[in-house]
Formats: structure tokens, C-alpha cells, sequence
């Protein structure tokens, strides 16, 4: 009785009770199991504890502290009573501050196999035949959000394993790999729509969806990209009746159109590299997709209450991409429900994450003060093990310098941006002329064209690959260790989209910019804003020389 007198005490003195009296109270009378304590980030962990917040000691009996020690610990603690009923005191905490961030060994991100993401073991055991034995950071984190039913922001650099991220959870749930695989013959419909802004990404997607499901089950999984015959899309959505769809936003909501393709019941909608499928291109056939996908049509009139589109709104919504401006905030602040982003080691609401500054902006001059902040989104979507090089040339011996730069760093699988697709056969013509084996991506190319094209690169039958932006989106090729931005990119959003091709999963690799004397203002500028060291050099007697700064 005397514990408890003292506990309610100490709640209604408030800031008059001193610090250093805090080690004086027993275990009889400890505070933190009879008080339940609002936190600014939710009650959705429960009581808000000393021991959470990452102290080895809650409120126990311990030997006395000294005063600066004390400091270090706690830098503010102060409490205002609030309500107390029921013999419970709530006591909002203004605010607590640690001497050391918070630091989870049991956490999700730190799990050591896909097993301990809570996935099911027929999809384990389809993980173990391809070879994935370990997740990647990324798939650490995202994973078990996803399966808790979040909406999710996947953020990670190019080549972490991204897609995995999400198709693994889709494959619990849904197809002949999900956690009750008898249940999979009940529900033929569709559940899990994927759309990707190329029609490259969009097939690569199905490849690794189909690699895990074996040849017996690849008709679970339907391809619907631009560029294909579309009668013998419908045809076979009508007799293979796939739960997982796979399409550019053109062809999906074409076929949609057409009443071919329900997705009124879809449960998981997942929209790959975000950044790109808001621009204005896709702007009509997405507001078709986001409005039609897992919403159940009312049978009554229309009320737009607040209960109403909760109601409506049936599905859960992935966003991945390798950056997260702030039109990807918005765009998953308005499609999703309270989502969540989820990158490398770090799970937080997305509300957390500041409006960024920005891109780079290459059109300002020199002494624009807007490169002065930087995106942490955009910093942390490179990946880690990249040496970052550029290069001064003259524009009409570039692509001579793109010779020699790659003879130098005796690179054997090379991907050139160019902006402009009209430079592209220039370019690969010049480089055939002095001995290289090269060949150009675009989308003016044949489907059958590039899909050959692409093949003969990833076996090695094609040493350097001269694309542009748009088309190299979604190219996986893990042996890739040179990038060459033959011309700048626009921002440093698409530099790291474009670097992102190399040190793919850990390996290392190499990006080289070759600019223009009256362009080395705009790599300074990268380099503010991606937080990263890129450094001057130069290509003599085939080798290459980094240049001191002056």
C-alpha cells in the first residue's frame, strides 16, 4: 500500500520530485506497471518503458548513479497528469532523449534466413533450389511489413534485391507456394497485379515469379507488356486463369478496358519503379489502374463517406524504387493507407521522412544555392561498393574517350547512357569501327530485337551496350562492372537509377562520367547531393589516372 501511495505521488508532484531520487523507489513501487504512457509515435507497442527506449535497467532498485552519469542517460523527462480513473495514472511524455541511438539485434532486418521472415516452407524450399539462402537487408525489412498487411514503400538502391522484396510475401499469400496451397484451386481470380513502366522490367519480374514456381506452375503468373500479341494475352488470361498479372500500364489498363482483365478483387497491387510511372505518360492508364484495381464496385448509391471508401478499398499497395522524391510520398499518401517505408535496416512511417529538397536542377547555374541540402533519399539509394570517376573530353572525341576508358579499366560487360536515341547508332558504329563488340537498346527497336539483344549481352556475346535512360530500367545483368554516362544525367535521381546497373548485390564496380570542361560545375553538384567522392581522371597509355585535387 505504501508503493502505491508513493507511485501516485510521484505522478501528481511532477517536475518538484528531483532526479536524483529516482533510484530511492523499490521494486514494490515500480511506476512503469501501473501507468500507462502515450508516446508520440503510437500505443500500437504498448507501454512506453525505460527498457524500450533501450536502457538495460527499467525502473529497478539500483546502485546510485552520479549526477553526470544520470545526464547522459535522460536529458528531459517531464510528465503532466492527464486523466486518472480506474486507479490508472496516463502521463503524456513531453519528450525523452538517449545518449545512444536504439540499437535491435532481434529485429526483423537482422534475420539470417527467409525461414525467420515467416515465410512458408514450400516457398523456402523453392528459395533453396535457385540458390537464395540468405535475404538481403532490404527483403529483411520489407518482408514482414508486408505480411503484416501494410501498406508498403520499398526503398532500396538498384540491385538489393528489390523485387524479391515484395514477390516473396505475394507468393505466401497467394498461387500454389502460399502458406494452405489446397486453397489455391478454390479461387481462380486474379489476386496480385504488377506494373512496371517497361516492357523489359515487366519481363524480368515473370522470370524470377516463374523460376520459383517450377514449370508446372508458370501459368499462375501472366505476362501483359506492351509490344506482344495482345489477342493471345486475353486468350490466355481466359484459359490459364493466373492469380499474379505482370504489365506496363498501357497494356493493362487497354485490356482492362475491354472488360478482359477483373481485378475488383485483387488483393495486392504493386507498382515498380514509382518514380517512373508517375510521369505525364502514364498519367491516364494509371488513374484507370489505381481506381480500378482491388476496389469493389457498391451496389448502392454512392456515398463517399469516410467508412465507405475504407470499405471500397480492398487491396494492399507496394510502391518500390530505388529514390523517394516527394511525388512518391504523395502518390502513396494518397493511394495507400497509412504506409509504411521500408528500406536496408529501417522500417518508419512514411509521415517521418522530411519533404526533400529536391533534385538537382541542371539548369541553374553554378552558384544556385539549392544544391546546399541534400536528398538522403537519393544518398541512399547507391549501392555501396561503387568507385565514382568522371572524366573532361571534348564532345567530339567522347566516344573515343569511351574507348579508351573502357580498355583501361579492362571492363568486360559495359552499359553506355546516351540521352538522345538518335546518337546511340553513331556511337556503336564508331565503337565497332575500332574493334569493340557493341550494340544499342531503345525503344524504337523490335521486341524480337531486343529481347535478342539482351540475351547476347547477359551470356557475354556483347562486351558494351550503348541505351538511354528509359530502357535500361529494370536490365539486370549481375556481371555488369562499368557504367559510362556518355551525357549527363538530368538530375541526381536518374545518376543513381543509371549507377545503380553495376555493384549489383555487394559486387563492386565503376562509374564514369566524361563531361565537358563547362559541365565539371554539375558533377560538383552530384557530389553535394548524392554524398558520395567522385574524382577526376584521366585515361594514359591504357591505364587509369586519378588526377590530385588541386
Amino acid at each position: 500500500m505504501a508503493g502505491l501511495v508513493a507511485t501516485r505521488f510521484l505522478f501528481l508532484v511532477g517536475d518538484a520530485l528531483s532526479v536524483k531520487k529516482l533510484p530511492k523507489i523499490s521494486k514494490a513501487a515500480s511506476f512503469h506497471k501501473s501507468a500507462c504512457i502515450l508516446s508520440q509515435f503510437g500505443s500500437s507497442n504498448g507501454p512506453l518503458t525505460l527498457k524500450s527506449l533501450g536502457f538495460k535497467n527499467g525502473i529497478e532498485t539500483v546502485p546510485k548513479f552520479e549526477k553526470d552519469k544520470v545526464r547522459n542517460k535522460v536529458s528531459t523527462l517531464q510528465g503532466e497528469v492527464e486523466q486518472v480513473k480506474s486507479k490508472r495514472v496516463i502521463v503524456k511524455v513531453k519528450a525523452v532523449a538517449m545518449g545512444n541511438p536504439l540499437v535491435i539485434e532481434s529485429a526483423p532486418f537482422s534475420a539470417k534466413s527467409f525461414s525467420e521472415l515467416g515465410l512458408p516452407p514450400l516457398l523456402v524450399e523453392a528459395l533453396e533450389r535457385e540458390g537464395f539462402n540468405v535475404p538481403t537487408d532490404v527483403q529483411s525489412a520489407a518482408i514482414p511489413t508486408i505480411l503484416n498487411n501494410h501498406d508498403v514503400v520499398i526503398q532500396s538502391y538498384t540491385g538489393s534485391g528489390k523485387t524479391l522484396a515484395y514477390v516473396l510475401p505475394i507468393l505466401s499469400e497467394v498461387g500454389p507456394l502460399k502458406v494452405s496451397p489446397d486453397d489455391a484451386k478454390k479461387k481462380p481470380d486474379i489476386e496480385a497485379v504488377i506494373v512496371a513502366p517497361s516492357r523489359e522490367l515487366g519481363m524480368q519480374i515473370v522470370r524470377e515469379i516463374e523460376k520459383l514456381l517450377g514449370p508446372e506452375n508458370k501459368k499462375f503468373v501472366q505476362q501483359l507488356v506492351g509490344g506482344a500479341n495482345r489477342s493471345r494475352q486475353e486468350e490466355a488470361l481466359r484459359k490459364n486463369k493466373p492469380v499474379i498479372v505482370v504489365g506496363t500500364p498501357g497494356r493493362i489498363a487497354e485490356i482492362s478496358s475491354a472488360g478482359k482483365l477483373h481485378t475488383h478483387g485483387c488483393r495486392f497491387l504493386v507498382l515498380d519503379e514509382i518514380d517512373q510511372l508517375l510521369s505525364f505518360n502514364f498519367r491516364e492508364d494509371m488513374h484507370r489502374i489505381v481506381e480500378h484495381v482491388g476496389k469493389k464496385a457498391d451496389s448502392g448509391p454512392a456515398k463517399y463517406t469516410e467508412s465507405t471508401i475504407k470499405r471500397r478499398v480492398e487491396r494492399q499497395t507496394i510502391m518500390v524504387s530505388a529514390t523517394v522524391p516527394f511525388a512518391v510520398i504523395r502518390a502513396a499518401r494518397s493511394w495507400g493507407r497509412d504506409p509504411i517505408l521500408a528500406q536496408a535496416k529501417k522500417v518508419s512511417p512514411l509521415e517521418s521522412v522530411p519533404r526533400p529538397a529536391g533534385p538537382i536542377n541542371l539548369a541553374t547555374g553554378p552558384n544556385s544555392g539549392s544544391d546546399l541540402q541534400q536528398s538522403n533519399a537519393v544518398s541512399d539509394s547507391l549501392p555501396p561498393s561503387l568507385n565514382h570517376y568522371f572524366c573532361i573530353s571534348r564532345l567530339q572525341h567522347k566516344v573515343d574517350t569511351l574507348r579508351r576508358c573502357v580498355h583501361a579499366l579492362d571492363a568486360k560487360t559495359v552499359i553506355v547512357f546516351m540521352n538522345h536515341t538518335r546518337q546511340l547508332k553513331d556511337a556503336v558504329f564508331k565503337l565497332q569501327a575500332r574493334g569493340l563488340n557493341a550494340e544499342e537498346l531503345h525503344g524504337d527497336l523490335g521486341k524480337l530485337t531486343r529481347s535478342t539483344i539482351l540475351k547476347k549481352f547477359k551470356k557475354g556475346e556483347i562486351r558494351v551496350l550503348v541505351t538511354n535512360e528509359l530502357s535500361a530500367r529494370g536490365l539486370d545483368v549481375s556481371d555488369c562492372d562499368l557504367v559510362v554516362n556518355v551525357d549527363l544525367p538530368t538530375d541526381s535521381v536518374h545518376y543513381a537509377h543509371r549507377a545503380g546497373r553495376t555493384g549489383r548485390l555487394g559486387r563492386k564496380g565503376s562509374v564514369v562520367t566524361i563531361c565537358e570542361e563547362s559541365e565539371v560545375f554539375v558533377i560538383r553538384k552530384l557530389q553535394k547531393q548524392l554524398g558520395v567522392s567522385i574524382q577526376s581522371c584521366e585515361f594514359a597509355e591504357g591505364k587509369l589516372v586519378i588526377e590530385e585535387k588541386k
